[in-house]
């Protein structure tokens, strides 16, 4: 579970985003960046017990800075006003597909993962294994659990090409996947299970349900 606290520091950082007022309340950040951190060790510990790839990994190693890169931005706002862990085998720079577990108050916050904006090399290598097992891979989609929990990956805009890639017919049963640009799939975490001491537990049923997809995508990177 999370503490109250730590969500009110995200809920007043959005109303005062200013390096000044970040200095003001900085050990209130640090107290909310250690518990967060906290619920992140829960996670992989509990987590670790059926992903073995992911358990030897820190919270150190996941979770993302609040410094926001504003170098090539508009918005010039200086920290982000969520927080995110991205638990992969090798940490958060890790190629691999991977959890995702993103703080946020507002009904903002999710779990889940996937492959994030893979570089092109992985893209094709996904791409195809999707094209060569879409059986397999069409499976995992209609599992129940998943159905229940994500309905279907992420084909928002942005997420996906406007035309077939090269080599691929429309025809395919499985383009609609193969366009994918990221293969995601989010499920929400209501304000009010922040706090409540089983977020952890509803946090690794969320990885849990994920998991064949992630071993799905992992596999088409690593063959």
């Amino acid at each position: 579970m999370l503490q109250a606290s730590t969500l009110k520091f995200l809920q007043n950082l959005k109303k005062n985003n200013s390096k000044e007022w970040f200095d003001l309340n900085r050990k209130i950040y640090e107290s909310a960046k250690t518990d967060f951190a906290d619920l992140v060790n829960d996670v992989i510990k509990s987590f670790g017990k059926k992903d073995a790839g992911i358990a030897n990994l820190s919270a150190k190693e996941c979770v993302f800075r609040i410094n926001r890169d504003v170098r090539f931005s508009k918005d010039k706002a200086p920290y982000k006003i969520n927080m995110g862990a991205s638990i992969s085998a090798g940490g958060k720079k890790s190629p691999l597909a991977g959890y995702y577990f993103h703080l946020e108050p507002g009904g903002k916050s999710f779990a889940g993962g996937g492959l994030y904006m893979a570089e092109p090399d992985k893209l094709k290598k996904v791409r195809q294994e999707i094209d060569y097992n879409w059986a397999e891979f069409h499976k995992i989609l209609l599992n129940k659990k998943f159905k229940e929990q994500y309905g279907d990956l992420d084909k928002s805009e942005g997420m996906t090409l406007v035309r077939e890639p090269k080599g691929y017919e429309k025809e395919n049963p499985a383009i609609d996947y193969i366009k994918l640009k990221s293969w995601v799939a989010l499920t929400p975490i209501a304000d009010k299970s922040l706090t409540e001491k089983d977020l952890t537990k509803t946090i690794c049923t969320a990885f849990e349900t994920l998991q064949p997809l992630i071993i799905f995508l992992n596999k088409a990177l690593t063959d």
